[in-house]
């Protein structure tokens, strides 16, 4: 009965002692760049176990090892604190082996980078921040550019510059439309959204009305659905744009005699 006793004081022991920190590199969502964890479990459930402690300590073990690997591949480690705070949920779940009885444990995680690692994270943000400001210099010349050669008249200075010599070869006009109508199309990103195209849709419906008594007729119809929406300022500068005028029309002060 005493041996029965230390036997079961002295697994506990055993089997804590075979799960403290355990080591073992684990993969990151950035290829090539790890973490390096220590794993502590705990078993929860009390002995007689229903495997030898070695055997358990190494299911436990494997097991655990198994859940970190598929949750660390969702994790940046440029976020080390994220990564540390999901990983460590992920592996204080209640688990338990498919033995009979059950065998309950949960574990505790660390989680590093090690130098060689650190310095790889830092050379990639490194290249990300430099590439950033590529891109966004090169989106900003191309922005420019469109907004520049929507105009038939700026496309043609560009083409003077370029061929200095060649006035007597000038394109022709229906040339500098259709490519000035290619730039005009062009979208900053900022712009490409479900808001902008519906600008886009209104203002070809607006153009699509070329006879004035038409166009005067769409603008009372929009200014009166504004109104109708409440939205009495928009509904005035409707009817100013109307009346020939951006602004909607204010009444003179009265004269002072």
């Amino acid at each position: 009965m005493a041996s029965t006793r230390w036997a079961r004081r002295r697994t506990p022991r055993a089997l804590r002692r075979a799960l403290s920190r355990f080591e073992l590199r684990l993969p990151s969502k950035v290829p090539g760049i790890g973490f390096t964890a220590r794993i502590t479990a705990t078993v929860l459930t009390s002995p007689p176990y229903p495997q030898s402690t070695d055997e358990l300590a190494a299911s436990i073990r494997a097991a655990l090892r198994r859940a970190a690997r598929d949750i660390s591949p969702t994790c940046d480690p440029a976020d080390l604190a994220t990564a540390r705070d999901v990983c460590a949920r992920h592996l204080a779940r209640k688990r338990s082996l498919a033995t009979e009885p059950p065998v309950e444990y949960q574990a505790d995680l660390t989680l590093d980078l090690l130098p060689d690692d650190q310095a790889a994270v830092r050379s990639l943000l490194s290249a990300q921040r430099r590439q950033a400001v590529t891109d966004i210099l090169r989106r900003q010349t191309t922005e420019a550019m469109a907004e520049e050669l929507a105009h038939p008249a700026a496309l043609l200075v560009r083409w003077i510059e370029q061929q200095p010599d060649h006035w007597a070869a000038l394109p022709e006009p229906e040339t500098l439309d259709k490519i000035a109508a290619a730039f005009a199309q062009y979208l900053p990103q900022h712009e490409r959204t479900v808001e902008y195209a519906a600008l886009e849709v209104i203002r070809e419906f607006l153009d699509s009305f070329q006879d004035p008594p038409q166009k005067r007729m769409v603008y009372e119809v929009l200014a009166a659905g504004m109104r109708h929406a409440k939205r009495p300022d928009h509904a005035a500068r409707a009817e100013a744009l109307l009346n020939g005028n951006g602004h909607p029309h204010t009444a003179d002060p009265p004269s002072s005699t």
